[in-house]
């Protein structure tokens, strides 16, 4: 958090402000496509503070998540086109032309591996969501199932916070700071071993 100290305190007080749910679905929103910080950092306060109300702030989230995610998708495929001429004046389309196509070939030929992939990517916190839906545009993952796969990650993500706040409370805060490097880790690893799995049947 050192990089980004000021933008998270900054969310902390916007948890606090009586338009935290407009706050939150700016920030879930944004985050989808261009915001460094995660909505989690508002969610967990606002659950905390109304435990009663933690799935619909949870639903809330995800809700404009997933709008935001549909800008990411849009500025990846759009902005890709875009940049095109500047790349081929780079002498550098050739070569990412390449890769995006092996990655469409992989896509048609090992779907159900991508997409796990992807729902893996949005359920951890520590590949941005935006660099998903970048890709994801850029690539041209089928809509449906690129929201699809938006929805079981992120969802995943925010109806666990809820349930941990719904069942225990203050200690969810504790358990998820006690254990947050672990949980990462080992949804890394989890991505890695996804990814090699769909790689070696190529």
């Amino acid at each position: 958090m050192r990089l980004f100290g000021s933008l998270y305190e900054r969310a902390i007080t916007w948890a606090r402000h009586r338009h935290a749910v407009r706050y939150l679905a700016g920030l879930s929103f944004a985050e989808a496509f261009i915001f460094p910080i995660m909505p989690e950092v508002m969610l967990a306060p606002m659950m905390l503070a109304e435990p009663r109300k933690a799935f619909r702030y949870a639903n809330w989230s995800l809700l404009f998540s997933l709008l935001g995610s549909l800008v990411g998708y849009a500025l990846g495929h759009f902005a890709y086109e875009a940049l095109k001429p500047l790349l081929e004046s780079l002498h550098l389309l050739a070569h990412i032309e390449e890769g995006v196509a092996n990655l469409r070939k992989d896509m048609q030929a090992h779907a159900l591996g991508l997409y796990i992939v992807l729902a893996m990517a949005a359920l951890q916190p520590v590949v941005p969501m935006k660099f998903v839906t970048w890709a994801s545009g850029i690539v041209g993952v089928p809509i449906l199932p690129f929201l699809l796969c938006m929805l079981i990650g992120r969802g995943k993500r925010v109806w666990l916070l809820a349930l941990l706040v719904r069942v225990f409370g203050e200690r969810a805060e504790q358990m998820l700071r006690k254990h947050i490097e672990w949980i990462g880790w080992a949804v890394i690893v989890a991505i890695i071993l996804l990814a090699a799995w769909w790689f070696l049947l190529r």
